[in-house]
């Protein structure tokens, strides 16, 4: 399904020789991922994903399709997957398209809690004929709260009686407000798996629900996803593992001060793709003073904003390029006109063979200058390829954080900033939490300078 190749940044070393010195390191983790798979542990429940469709998705699909529009709301994890595979698989400008042509409902994501964008999407939908998926694992995320809070208002202020007969939550089985509502009003809901966290989620109903709702092919997603687990899961060569060798090369470039993962996709339809995996990377190994941060670079876009950056910028970055081998294409013309004529190298040449030459150029001219270049290339992106790749990005993290000693499914460092919130919003029991955020950011506006 993927093939990678690695070449510069290991002067004066064989690359495989150099992967097979963190041989031990790796393999530790894969026990613990292994260990910790087969006892169902907190975290590990994404392996299990791909197993089946979640119970209710298909009815829930059904239901939501009957509406004009559907409202994904949720943020972080359950909002960055979902928008993701629509952009990979869908039309580009799906709403702009006729109910005929999507033969689906028009769809929107509700993420940040700013009311310029939640009165945009109210703007673009009639609350009584929308259908609301309210996305959140703990039911009490404060941006998705809001969202949600508003939305269900406007159901009210537009006379539908019964408002909860538009809503889906997709939540905890058994706790948090969100499960608490469903079962006060009856409305419909999904659930997340208990082990299964916010950012390794999207295979679950989080983001196969909306997917289906778009007439994205839910099955082929979970198909590709389990192809990925099962070659994955055989023994090979740490220099012929991809997930081997971008773990590997992630860690032992951090080490020797590239703390910087550069994904570079050369395809527009992977550009929320890297969005997705900055979440899951960051937040995954983002611990205990260790951290790779993710940059975000799109080809041939970025070629034109970062690439003198990258080339003779510090040498701190890792590259990762995500190339497809074959892709809908376009035959450029011959120039006709005169004044055109140096163009006529273009005559005859595909849009897609460039953009695929341009990923090989970039690639190259990095290797020349010694940075660390990794090609990673899948065959098209189908709902079954980007299945696969979203389990491999899955797997690679998870790997590359128990490799490390460290948890890469919790997020302690974003939790005192929800207090925070919590508290300055005057959510009860959080009051000393408000206190001390005021106190902190005095301290920052005491430092400050004004223009």
């Amino acid at each position: 399904m993927l093939s990678l190749g690695f070449g510069a940044g290991f002067p004066g070393i064989d690359a495989v020789e150099a992967l097979r010195r963190m041989e031990g390191r790796l393999e530790k983790g894969l026990q613990r991922l292994l260990e910790g798979a087969r006892a169902k542990e907190d975290g590990f429940g994404w392996l299990d994903l791909p197993d089946s469709l979640p119970e209710g998705l298909s009815d829930s699909v059904a239901w939501l399709s009957g509406f004009d529009s559907v409202v994904q709301i949720g943020i972080g994890g359950s909002a960055l997957g979902n928008r993701m595979i629509s952009s990979a698989i869908g039309h580009p400008f799906y709403n702009e398209l006729t109910r005929k042509e999507r033969m689906a409902p028009r769809f929107y994501i509700a993420d940040n809690a700013d009311p310029e964008k939640a009165s945009a999407i109210l703007g673009m939908i009639d609350p009584s004929r929308s259908g609301f998926i309210v996305a959140s694992k703990s039911g009490s995320t404060a941006e998705t709260m809001a969202n949600f809070l508003f939305f269900l208002g406007e159901l009210e202020r537009s006379g539908v009686k019964d408002p909860a007969g538009n809503i889906l939550v997709v939540t905890d089985e058994k706790r948090g407000a969100l499960r608490s509502f469903a079962k006060e009003t009856g409305c419909r809901s999904l659930s997340v798996p208990e082990a299964v966290g916010g950012r390794y989620s999207v295979l679950s109903a989080v983001g196969l629900l909306s997917a289906g709702v778009q007439g994205i092919d839910t099955g082929s997603l979970l198909l590709g996803a389990s192809v990925m687990k099962k070659n994955l899961s055989g023994k090979m060569e740490t220099g012929e593992d991809p997930a081997r060798v971008l773990a590997a090369s992630a860690i032992r470039h951090n080490e020797e001060g590239r703390n910087i993962l550069v994904l570079m996709p050369y395809s527009d339809n992977l550009a929320s793709f890297s969005e997705w995996f900055c979440q899951l990377w960051a937040e995954s190994l983002g611990k205990g003073g260790w951290g790779s941060t993710p940059l975000r670079a799109l080809g041939a876009t970025d070629q034109h904003s970062l690439l003198q950056l990258f080339t003779d910028g510090p040498d701190d970055k890792l590259y990762l390029f995500l190339v497809p081998a074959s892709r809908r294409d376009l035959v450029l013309p011959g120039a006709s006109w005169e004044s055109l004529e140096e163009l006529s190298y273009l005559g005859d040449k595909t849009m897609g063979s460039m953009l695929y030459q341009e990923a090989l150029s970039t690639a190259s001219a990095l290797a020349r200058k010694g940075r660390p270049v990794l090609w990673l290339e899948v065959p098209v992106i189908d709902a079954f390829h980007l299945g696969g790749l979203v389990f491999f990005f899955e797997y690679v993290t998870a790997l590359t954080g128990l490799s490390l000693g460290l948890n890469p499914f919790d997020q302690p460092g974003v939790e005192q900033g929800k207090r925070y919130t919590y508290g300055l919003m005057g959510r009860s029991s959080y009051e000393s939490d408000a206190d001390e955020a005021r106190i902190q950011f005095r301290s920052i506006m005491a430092d400050s300078a004004g223009l």
